[in-house]
C-alpha cells in the first residue's frame, strides 16, 4: 500500500540501442560544418552523421527560409549512422542544411549555414602537399590576396593514425572556413597545404562559382601509409608490414593514414582529386611504385564511389605532381625512376593503366636555396597552375594543352650517327649536352653516355650518337635528379611554356619503353 498523501512515479528508462559504446549523440558527421562546399550537380550531395538506432531522421535545405527539398530517413543499426543523399544542384548559395532527429516524443535539431554547392576537391600526399601559403614564394602577397575568393572553402585533417578504419575524423586542423591570411599561412607545415589552395583558387579564376578543398597530407610518408589492405595486397606488398628509411620522416606502417585521414571521407561526393607523393619512397618499394600508385588511385576511386552510394564518380579525375628536383649528395637513378613509376613506366598520362589522370611536371622547379631543404621547392604557383590545366583538360572537357611534347616516334641513322626524334607537339628548344643519353651495348654489355642535341626543326630533333661504337639499345631523356636549373630544361612546348617529361624508350619498342628491359 502508499501512504495516503504520497504520489508513486514510475520512471522508465530510455531504451537505447544493444551497441552502447557507439557514439549516439545526435550529430554531423565531423567534416559537415558551417562554410562548407557540397558537391553540384550532376552528382547529389551526401549528408550523414549519428544518432539513436530507430530514430528518424529529416534532412531539409533551405535558402531564405525557404524549404528547398526534404530528405527523410532512420538511423542504422549498430553503426547508429544516417546518411541521405540530396537532389542535385546548381551551384552556388548559400543555403541551410538543417537535420532533426525524432524518437518517440524527442526531437533534436542540427543546423549548418553559409553553405555553398561547387566542386570539392581532396588534396593529400606528403610535405611538398603540406607546404603552407606562408612558406611558399611571394609569401606575404598571396596571403593578402583572399577577398576576391571567399567563396572558395578550405578544410583541413589532423594529422593522425590509426589501426584500423576509421568512419569518422578522429580530429580536425581547420574546419570549414572562407580563407584568411591566417587560416592559409598558419605555420610552417601546419595547414593550409599551398598547392590545395593555388590548384582551386585558379580553378575557381577559371570556372566562376564555389570551389571547396581538403587538405590531407603528412610529410616524410610512404605511398604504403595511405594504401589499404586491398591495394597493397595487389601489388604484392605484406599488408601489416612497416617502413624502414632515412627517408620516412612520418608514420611508417602499411595503411595508418588511409585508416584514419582518408577512409572517414569516402562517404564525401567528391569531384576529385590532387596527390603530392613520392619522396619518401626513393628508398622504400620503389621498384613497386608502378603498382602501388596506380592501385592506390584505383581503391580510393572504389571506395569513394561505394561510400558516396554511387554519386562520385567511379573514375573521377585524378591529379598528380610529378617528383621535382633536389641536391643529393650522391649520384643515382632513383628519382628518375619514381618519377617514371608516377605513369606506371608510360611516361605520359592518361594511359591504359591510369585512365582519367593528369600530371604536372615539376623537375624544372628546382629551389637550391629553399630554407626547407631543396626538396622543398617554394614554386608552389607553378605546380598549381600546372595541375589545372590538366584538371581543365581531363575533369571539365576542354580543349587546351596541358602536358609538354611527347615523343612519338624515332628513326635511328646509323651511317650518319644521328637519333632523330619526332614529338607530338611543336618544341622550343635549349640545347643542352648531357640531357639526353644514348644506352650503347657491346658484348652483352650496356652503358649510358651523352647524346649531344643537334639539328632541329618544329617538331624534331636530333641527337648526336656517334659516340655509340656498339649497338644503340635505348635513349633517355632528363633521367637524373637535378636535370636542369629553373625552369631552364631544353625542351617545352612553345605557347604553354609546358617542359617535356622525362622518358626512357628502347629502339626496338615504340616510345615510350619498359625501364625493366634495360640492363644496368
Amino acid at each position: 500500500m502508499v501512504a495516503p498523501g504520497f504520489i508513486f512515479v514510475l520512471v522508465l528508462p530510455l531504451i537505447l540501442p544493444a551497441d552502447t559504446s557507439a557514439d549516439v549523440r545526435f550529430r554531423f558527421a565531423s567534416y559537415i560544418n558551417n562554410y562548407m562546399v557540397l558537391q553540384k550537380e550532376p552528382a547529389g550531395a551526401v549528408i550523414w552523421g549519428y544518432g539513436i538506432f530507430g530514430a528518424t531522421v529529416t534532412v531539409t535545405l533551405c535558402q531564405d527560409k525557404e524549404t528547398i527539398m526534404e530528405k527523410v530517413t532512420s538511423v542504422k543499426a549498430h553503426s547508429n549512422s544516417w546518411m541521405v543523399v540530396l537532389d542535385p544542384m546548381k551551384p552556388g548559395g548559400p543555403y541551410e542544411v538543417m537535420a532533426q532527429q525524432t524518437f518517440g516524443r524527442t526531437n533534436f535539431t542540427l543546423r549548418v549555414h553559409d553553405v555553398l554547392f561547387g566542386d570539392v576537391w581532396l588534396c593529400s600526399g606528403q610535405s611538398n602537399m603540406q607546404m603552407t601559403v606562408s612558406q611558399i614564394f611571394n609569401a606575404t602577397r598571396e596571403l593578402s590576396n583572399t577577398a576576391a575568393y571567399q567563396s572558395v572553402r578550405i578544410f583541413s585533417v589532423s594529422l593522425t593514425e590509426a589501426e584500423q578504419e576509421l568512419e569518422d575524423l578522429a580530429k580536425v586542423d581547420l574546419q570549414w572556413s572562407k580563407p584568411t591570411s591566417e587560416n592559409l599561412g598558419h605555420g610552417v607545415f601546419k595547414y593550409m597545404s599551398a598547392v590545395c589552395w593555388l590548384f582551386g583558387r585558379n580553378l575557381y579564376d577559371t570556372l566562376h562559382y564555389p570551389i571547396g578543398l581538403i587538405s590531407s597530407s603528412w610529410g616524410g610518408t610512404p605511398i604504403e601509409a595511405w594504401s589499404s589492405g586491398r591495394s597493397l595486397k595487389t601489388c604484392g606488398v605484406p599488408t601489416r608490414g612497416f617502413t624502414r628509411s632515412d627517408s620516412v620522416t612520418g608514420p611508417n606502417k602499411n595503411s595508418v593514414l588511409w585508416n584514419a585521414m582518408i577512409h572517414p571521407l569516402h562517404n564525401m561526393t567528391l569531384k576529385g582529386m590532387i596527390w603530392y607523393q613520392g619522396e619518401s619512397n626513393i628508398n622504400v618499394n620503389r621498384d613497386l611504385y608502378n603498382c602501388t600508385f596506380p592501385a592506390l588511385i584505383e581503391d580510393w576511386r572504389q571506395a569513394f564511389h561505394r561510400g558516396s552510394q554511387g554519386q562520385t564518380e567511379r573514375f573521377f579525375p585524378f591529379g598528380f605532381v610529378q617528383l621535382s628536383s633536389y641536391l643529393s649528395a650522391t649520384s643515382d637513378d632513383k628519382f628518375p625512376q619514381i618519377r617514371w613509376h608516377q605513369t606506371a613506366d608510360f611516361g605520359y598520362v592518361p594511359n591504359v593503366r591510369m585512365p582519367n589522370t593528369f600530371m604536372a611536371v615539376a623537375m624544372d622547379l628546382c629551389d637550391r636555396t629553399s630554407p626547407y631543404g631543396s626538396i622543398h621547392p617554394r614554386d608552389k604557383q607553378t605546380v598549381a597552375y600546372r595541375l589545372h590545366l590538366g584538371a581543365r583538360a581531363v575533369a571539365y572537357g576542354e580543349k587546351l594543352i596541358f602536358q609538354g611534347p611527347l615523343p612519338e616516334k624515332m628513326e635511328l641513322l646509323a651511317d650518319r650517327g644521328l637519333l632523330n626524334l619526332t614529338y607530338s607537339q611543336q618544341i622550343q628548344v635549349k640545347k643542352q649536352d648531357k640531357i639526353f643519353e644514348i644506352s650503347c651495348c657491346s658484348d652483352r654489355q650496356c652503358k649510358w653516355l651523352p647524346a649531344p642535341m643537334g639539328p632541329f626543326s618544329a617538331q624534331t630533333l636530333a641527337l648526336n650518337v656517334s659516340s655509340c661504337r656498339g649497338t644503340p639499345a635505348a635513349v633517355r631523356y632528363a633521367w637524373t635528379t637535378w636535370p636542369c636549373e629553373y625552369k631552364r630544361c631544353p625542351l617545352y612546348h612553345p605557347s604553354s611554356t609546358l617542359p617535356a617529361p622525362p622518358f626512357i624508350a628502347f629502339m626496338t619498342d615504340q616510345i615510350p619503353g619498359d625501364l625493366s628491359k634495360l640492363a644496368e
